[in-house]
């Protein structure tokens, strides 16, 4: 009976560790919503982050749970892990979100925990313990989805540019200051749906391997896709200012139409990613929308420097947690 109820409380805590995470997560990841449109004097900064936690919060009502199911079910085997396991991956990712943000690095939080979960596995079930179809999409999405954001913000710009060539600038400037309203709400929903649903399926696996849901479960229960849309809004409320800063100032010059531009084809980039169920990195998503966004003025309107400097955190962001993971795992059999 005592052992019952101790495990209880583990899991317990291990459910709040995840919240912990999930609230960090909006809190790192808030620079991805609201950096243009902070950044192009649409809205000051904390109406910024009050709009996008509403939006990450309604996403519940939007998007199904194909990427909580990817995350739960789809990275590693939930039959050959323990609760060790999910602590080195939250603790990893923690520490990883931490220090990123610290040093204003618009790294994934995505992938932080995608690292921390596969190196806490590898110790404990080595490689049967990983679901490979899903690990080699999620890594395939690294190069994918920043393309995608290029491509649809450049394309955005183009098709703007062009249906407004006969526009005077300051009437196209008050155009899209209201229509960045629009795109950022979007962007907000999409990030919403889609990194919330990776500590939905963080606390999912968490409960199928201490045997509270089976696996063949096809939904986890309200109160964790609740709680979770909650943290992340909740974290997004109080905004990374670090690295609004980096996305917003150091990595191009963006007006109104710019911004409207960058996080339109970030929202496309989101939407299709979370209806296909795969867990991506709304970081690497807005970066490279921003750099498509840039790169159609001229080539030299990208500070190409601090591009270069987001693509090492990108590269290094799962080997590094996943070492951290490893160690955590280790460190957590000795204490626990």
């Amino acid at each position: 009976m005592l052992a019952l109820e101790l495990a209880f409380w583990v899991v317990v805590l291990l459910v709040v560790l995840a919240l912990m995470f999930d609230f960090m997560n909006g809190f790192h990841d808030a620079a991805n919503s609201i950096a243009t449109v902070v950044s192009t004097g649409v809205l000051k900064p904390h109406q910024a982050v009050m709009f996008a936690a509403f939006f990450n919060f309604i996403a519940i009502a939007v998007f199904q749970l194909s990427v909580a199911a990817t995350v739960g079910k789809g990275i590693v085997d939930p039959t050959t892990i323990d609760l060790h396991v999910i602590f080195g991956a939250l603790v990893s990712a923690i520490i990883w979100n931490v220090v990123t943000w610290y040093y204003g690095i618009p790294s994934s939080s995505s992938h932080a925990l995608i690292g921390g979960l596969v190196g806490a596995t590898l110790p404990k079930a080595g490689l049967d313990g990983l679901v490979w179809s899903g690990i080699l999409k999620t890594v395939a999405f690294i190069v994918i989805s920043p393309f995608l954001g290029f491509l649809f913000g450049s394309l955005m710009m183009l098709v703007v540019f062009w249906l407004c060539r006969k526009q005077t600038p300051s009437r196209t400037d008050r155009w899209f200051r209201r229509l960045q309203l629009v795109s950022a709400g979007a962007y907000s929903l999409g990030h919403g749906g889609n990194d919330s649903q990776k500590t939905i399926g963080i606390i999912w696996l968490m409960l199928i391997i201490t045997g509270y849901i089976d696996v063949s479960a096809t939904a986890p229960p309200y109160w964790i896709i609740l709680s979770c849309y909650f943290a992340i809004a909740f974290g997004t409320m109080f905004g990374g200012w670090r690295i609004v800063r980096t996305m917003g100032q150091k990595l191009t010059k963006l007006k109104p139409v710019g911004g409207f531009c960058a996080e339109t084809g970030g929202a496309i980039t989101l939407f299709l990613a979370t209806g296909l169920g795969i867990p991506v990195s709304t970081t690497h998503t807005i970066a490279g929308a921003i750099v498509g966004v840039g790169s159609t003025q001229r080539a030299s309107a990208v500070r190409w420097g601090i591009a270069k400097n987001i693509i090492w955190a990108w590269i290094f962001t799962i080997p590094a947690t996943a070492m951290m993971a490893s160690l955590v795992y280790y460190l957590s059999l000795l204490l626990f």
